[in-house]
């Protein structure tokens, strides 16, 4: 019997970069969660998804 894989295999999970102007680079779960990070460290970050 081969092994299950369970549906994983292949499967990239997607997380929220957020490049601060001061190059500081912080990854987050969420869009809102780097938004606030964003927010609070003045606004002018850029924020990508990324496959991780």
């Amino acid at each position: 019997m081969a092994p299950c894989n369970c549906g994983r295999a292949g499967r990239s999970v997607i997380v929220y970069r957020l490049v601060l102007p001061n190059g500081v680079t912080r990854e987050y779960p969420t869009r809102r969660e780097a938004d606030a990070a964003n927010s609070r460290a003045g606004g002018r970050g850029s924020i990508t998804a990324v496959p991780r």
